[in-house]
């Protein structure tokens, strides 16, 4: 090929196309010596490739269907005295059980309310998982790990019994330390100056509920917690103690998470006054008006969940990965890719016997993987064994739609023209299309499951089939045009 053949191939709208794509990866890869000298890019690694661990909690409790003759919200109000925690309507025909309770135990709670258990699932609502979730992440972000994933696994009837976290670069007590119980909740009250005594632990806090306005329509957001009666008792008699009750405005509470404050505000004076003579369960924590004070309740909330879950939990599983495994799993794919991009080039070469079609071929296929890197460390994706093995799973894929095109435009051996080539490689386009559908098809349950282990293969085969039709294919079909032209 000529210099001017050249310039038109390359600023063909497909091979343009293509070597941007390749540019921008590479730059958001952007391979470099770290400070100890050794090569280090923008990709983020998994358990798998790294040194980390994962810990499977369990949630405790119950969604259950029910029926009752007796007014709904009287009849969960009922139960939820008797059973001793929160029980949420989910839907008009389910609750929710904040608490571990068997089947047996619930029908009997059921009946002598004056309801009927017609269903039993362990596990809690897919709206209280997603709450769990987003206290353990905010926890996790408060400490500053880094490369933290969770992950709630939910089921089709949107009720979720485990969440999964996994944090690279920690180890396994430290994971458990982190994760496995509740944080350290503590409310303080203020005593002679800046001085503060300890009032209660989260421990005390049985039950969160969700910001709101009080009264109702008045734009004061809050957020309303229940304590236990112990934490009540403990409560009134520091509020008494440190003279909160006689002066409230000069006596604030703290709410630290961590010992980091989280909130902080004078008791109220209503509050005060009944203090003086009895204990109450019931507080509202007041964050302000209008958007701002909207925003701090929500944050508080999940403060305050972070000291008191929505329910309880335990490990049902755990594991972790050492620093020289890690690095011995990424030697490990490296040489499985090289075997596999080189193994691909030997099988092409056998059949075609022609060095022209063989190079273009492979140069497509490791460039197509190259993208693929470059978008995995754009959005800081955490590669692992199914990410790995996704990618495999596009080059081989990719190459067997190349040998598509190039078999269809071979027809009997023999180069075409180039009408009958532009006829014959949009037939083989066809066929790479619809082929990619089924794929993406095949591969989509895959992807919006919460199975954590295999939405990173699903996610990146969709992407890599994506990236073969709309960019790649073409640009091949473009140059192996011009080089069966010659």
């Amino acid at each position: 090929m000529n210099e001017k053949e050249i310039k038109a191939l390359l600023t063909d709208w497909r091979i343009a196309t293509l070597i941007i794509l390749i540019i921008l990866s590479v730059i958001a890869i952007y391979p470099h010596f770290d400070q100890n000298g050794n090569i280090a890019t923008n990709l983020q690694y998994g358990l798998d490739l790294q040194q980390g661990s994962w810990i499977q909690l369990e949630l405790k409790g119950e969604v259950v269907g029910f029926t009752t003759d007796r007014p709904v919200n009287d009849f969960i109000a009922n139960l939820s005295q008797s059973l001793d925690t929160e029980v949420d309507q989910v839907d008009a025909t389910h609750l929710e059980i904040r608490k571990a309770y068997t089947q047996p135990e619930l029908e009997t709670q059921f009946s002598n309310n004056g309801g009927t258990l017609t269903s039993y699932q362990q596990g809690v609502s897919k709206a209280t998982a997603e709450d769990a979730k987003m206290i353990l992440e905010n926890k996790i972000n408060s400490l500053g790990t880094k490369d933290a994933t969770v992950n709630t696994l939910t089921g089709f009837n949107n009720v979720a019994r485990y969440i999964r976290i996994e944090m690279a670069g920690v180890d396994m007590n430290e994971a458990q330390e982190l994760v496995g119980h509740q944080g350290k909740f503590e409310i303080r009250v203020q005593t002679t100056g800046n001085d503060t005594e300890h009032v209660l632990f989260g421990n005390d806090i049985t039950s969160v509920q969700t910001p709101a306005q009080n009264p109702a329509g008045s734009d004061n957001w809050g957020v309303a917690f229940t304590l236990s009666d112990a934490g009540a008792a403990a409560f009134q008699q520091a509020a008494i103690q440190s003279g909160a009750t006689d002066d409230p405005t000069q006596h604030y509470l703290t709410m630290l998470l961590d010992n980091q404050t989280v909130y902080s505000a004078p008791l109220n004076t209503a509050l005060a006054t009944e203090l003086k003579t009895q204990p109450t369960r019931q507080m509202i924590a007041s964050t302000g008006t209008g958007t701002y004070g909207s925003q701090q309740a929500t944050n508080l909330e999940i403060h305050l969940r972070a000291g008191a879950l929505p329910v309880d939990v335990s490990i049902a599983g755990s594991g972790s990965t050492s620093a020289p495994l890690g690095e011995r799993y990424k030697v490990m794919v490296l040489l499985a890719g090289i075997l596999a991009l080189v193994t691909v080039g030997l099988v092409i070469y056998y059949r075609y016997r022609e060095p022209s079609i063989v190079l273009p071929m492979v140069l497509i296929n490791a460039s197509e993987i190259l993208i693929l890197l470059g978008f995995i460390a754009l959005i800081r994706f955490q590669m692992d064994l199914p990410t790995i093995a996704g990618l495999i799973a596009v080059m081989g894929t990719g190459i067997d739609q190349l040998v598509v095109i190039t078999d269809e435009i071979l027809h009997e051996g023999k180069v075409p023209s180039p009408n009958l080539y532009l006829k014959r490689l949009a037939r083989a386009l066809g066929i790479i299309v619809v082929a990619a559908a089924t794929v993406i098809i095949a591969m989509i349950p895959l992807a919006l499951m919460d199975l954590s282990t295999l939405k990173g293969f699903a996610l990146i085969t969709i992407l890599g089939v994506l990236v073969g039709v709309i960019v790649t294919r073409p640009a091949y079909g473009k140059i192996i045009m011009e080089i069966l032209s010659k």
